[in-house]
């Protein structure tokens, strides 16, 4: 059927052509006519580019979820504002958002939902407010000299069919010390079994320094040329290791590793970051949480 043929169908049947591709397409399709873009637009279309269960989340709204639909005039005008805007949810301890091309459901888990070692001691972690977090509070690490992180997430709340990618979201104050040449373990697989392992640096300059080889001055002051070459050889092992990146909202992030969410599956995921040898102190990190969204290519 030529293009001119297909636009002489009603414009319900259209639409519902259109709501059998993606998103993208639908925007693309959209340009080719006038019935086209009318059949685009409506709430036929998006509401199947929406997560089946949007309405249920939406509801987890710290405010009124009900009020807060009926700012929208339309099914395509959510969608993208979901995409550009994450919602938080559960009373302040999650984000909701979906990915622009797919409509695939990302989700945000806030530090105060994570399991840190030692969160809850004053002397090592703070829990203060910033106001370029999407999250109530944030942790700020003062002093230790172990650092792990863990989260849990079931499948059941993720689309299905898709692999996702673990992240997790910090930045550093200027006087950030402990993470230099100095490795941690990500962890990802099911709850109680063995996970897949990768290596991450927390160091936010740790990729720069790597190549160029940058020793802290103070390590040279104290004489431990031989820890130096032991951990220069830890983030060159064979192993790849996983560097921070920023990202568009000034925080940074650092891949902790991948899953496949499978339709029929319903399991708890563990994702966990722990130091591969402990003993230094560190200080300096601000832990705004771990996100899961659709690995992108």
């Amino acid at each position: 059927m030529s293009v001119e043929n297909f636009q002489e169908l009603p414009e319900g049947c259209i639409a519902t052509a259109l709501s059998l591709t993606t998103p993208k397409d639908a925007c693309r399709l959209s340009m080719v006519s006038t019935t086209f873009r009318s059949a685009a637009e409506s709430d036929a279309v998006w509401e199947r580019f929406l997560p089946p269960d949007y309405g249920d989340i939406i509801l987890r709204l710290i405010d009124d979820g009900d009020l807060f639909l009926s700012k929208f005039r339309s099914k395509k005008e959510l969608y993208f504002h979901l995409c550009d805007n994450p919602i938080v949810i559960d009373g302040g301890i999650k984000s909701f958002s979906l990915e622009k091309g797919t409509g695939k459901k990302c989700f945000m888990v806030a530090a105060r939902d994570l399991f840190i070692v030692w969160g809850d001691t004053p002397e090592y972690w703070q829990w203060i407010s910033l106001p370029e977090s999407r999250f109530p509070e944030v942790a700020e690490l003062l002093d230790v000299c172990w650092f792990e992180i863990r989260c849990n997430i079931n499948t059941s709340m993720l689309s299905s069919g898709t692999t996702y990618t673990a992240y997790l979201v910090f930045s550093s104050k200027s006087g950030i010390y402990g993470f230099e040449y100095q490795p941690a373990e990500a962890t990802v697989g099911i709850s109680g079994q063995v996970g897949v392992k990768r290596t991450v640096c927390l160091d936010p300059e740790g990729q720069r320094k790597h190549k160029y080889q940058i020793v802290p001055r103070q390590i040279f002051l104290n004489h431990r040329m031989d820890r130096i070459y032991r951990r220069q050889g830890d983030l060159s092992s064979e192993r790849i290791t996983e560097y921070p990146q920023a990202r568009a909202d000034k925080w940074m992030e650092v891949e902790l590793g991948e899953f496949f969410v499978d339709g029929e599956q319903d399991l708890n995921m563990e994702i966990s970051l722990t130091e591969t040898k402990g003993g230094n102190w560190k200080s300096g990190l601000i832990v705004q949480g771990i996100e899961i969204r659709p690995k992108t290519d």
